[in-house]
């Protein structure tokens, strides 16, 4: 081999070699940078990945399979057994002795199954309306969670500027204490605005770990994969009490299962009252197998045999249905008044929600304006410390401004930026609820799967 050659495997081994250092970094770098998530996205895994949600959805195949139990019962149904003998019959049974038998039978005929089957209609819209309300009440979760934590990490960024802000203050009164020119008390007020602010920090981070850890259970994500996209939480609709309203999906399941036991009680008193009728029809195939029976007939016992006819029950006295009828008429009376309860609850908390709304639009509106203000103060002091008061030097002029009225103008513009967003997102998590409470929930969510 040349040197030429040497030089050239060489480089070619350490471009291959760099080549997959690269191809191994970019294959772990996603577990090592906190990937953004859609608002969109965590409200459709957490949706999918809600116990609630899953628990309605097992209800609503349990109603389905009730439902087609009671229209089934008009269906005719096919039955078949056999009785083939272990041991050799002795004497007469009784019963004509069958190798198989094959039996039809359905209800023709019968007021209270109507009852039955208009129940269990209702039973399953109740559920079918109780998934949607799940389903909206998990959406509500996951995007307040997410936007809480969107605008913790807004405010996050500003702590950390208010901690640089803060570590320069007290840079500047630790000069200004060694050189006489402010007590000792003004470092020690500084040194407390920093430990405040550090404080603060802490419990927005303490918090903005247990939303991720939050929306992480309730989306099956990994809780470091968390970070929110501002640009994908659409604008909430400015909503009041006194706008439209429709039913929410969980009134609408109470009132939906009131009726449906309301059904079910009227078919359990019709059943004690109304006769219902029932066809049968039955194919025996007899046998002389291991038995005697023809020793007990004139005749010859036939191989097959076929009867069919219409049965009609007509109730005199069953004292278990009657007792059956008093129990679901007081269950149907217990979920009219459940409804009727939610339904009152519902208009309350719609009022206590417009009522609140209305003081968080003016606590948030109070908080912008001290935000203004903040910062035009924060103008006002950088330019007179960059211009002078222009009040010159006489003995009555006030005096000239410091370096530590930057910091301190600074700190404040920040912590009312903090306000600022903790008022905005008390106020959209009220819009939030009371579009809920309102039924327009469904718009909300429609919005946010169209962006």
């Amino acid at each position: 081999m040349t040197g030429s050659e040497y030089v050239s495997n060489r480089n070619t081994f350490r471009r291959a070699r760099l080549s997959i250092l690269i191809g191994m970094a970019l294959a772990a770098s996603p577990a090592l940078v906190r990937a953004q998530v859609s608002l969109t996205t965590v409200v459709d895994l957490a949706q999918r990945n809600s116990s609630e949600v899953k628990l309605a959805e097992a209800d609503v195949l349990k109603a389905e399979a009730a439902f087609s139990e009671s229209k089934d019962v008009i269906i005719p149904s096919v039955l078949l057994s056999t009785g083939l003998p272990t041991f050799p019959e002795v004497g007469f049974t009784g019963t004509p002795p069958s190798i198989w038998t094959a039996t039809v039978q359905s209800l023709v005929f019968g007021v209270p199954q109507k009852r039955y089957i208009d129940a269990a209609r209702f039973g399953l819209q109740a559920a079918s309306s109780n998934l949607r309300d799940a389903r909206e009440q998990v959406a509500l979760d996951a995007s307040t969670a997410y936007i809480e934590l969107d605008t913790i990490n807004s405010e996050l960024d500003a702590a950390h500027e208010q901690e640089g802000y803060a570590s320069r203050l007290v840079a500047i009164e630790q000069e200004r204490a060694e050189a006489g020119v402010d007590p000792l008390s003004e470092l020690l007020q500084a040194r407390l605005t920093a430990a405040q602010i550090k404080l603060k920090r802490l419990q927005l981070e303490a918090r903005a770990g247990t939303l991720a850890t939050q929306l992480a259970s309730l989306t099956g994500l990994p809780v470091e994969s968390i970070m929110p996209v501002h640009a994908s939480i659409p604008e909430i609709p400015k909503v009041n009490g006194n706008g439209p309203s429709r039913s929410r999906a969980g009134i609408g399941a109470a009132q939906l299962l009131a009726r449906s036991k309301q059904q079910l009680a009227m078919g359990d008193k019709e059943i004690n009252y109304l006769p219902q009728m029932s066809f049968i029809a039955q194919y025996n195939r007899n046998t002389t197998l291991l038995n005697s029976v023809n020793s007990y007939f004139s005749r010859p016992l036939p191989a097959n045999n076929f009867s069919s006819g219409i049965s009609i029950q007509v109730p005199l006295f069953d004292m278990w249905h009657r007792a059956k009828a008093r129990e679901t008429a007081a269950d149907a009376l217990r979920a009219k008044v459940e409804a009727e309860q939610a339904e009152r609850q519902s208009d309350v908390q719609i009022a206590s929600l417009t009522g609140s709304l209305r003081e968080l639009d003016a606590l948030a509106e109070v908080a912008s304006l001290k935000q203004q203000i903040a910062g035009e103060q924060l103008k006002t002091v950088l330019t007179q410390l960059e211009l002078g008061n222009g009040a010159g030097t006489g003995p009555e002029a006030p005096p000239q401004l410091s370096p530590k009225a930057e910091q301190l103008a600074r700190i404040d513009e920040r912590q009312k930026l903090e306000d600022a967003l903790d008022a905005g997102f008390d106020l959209d998590k009220a819009r939030l609820s009371l579009l809920r409470a309102l039924g327009h929930m469904e718009d909300w969510l429609h919005e946010l799967h169209n962006r």
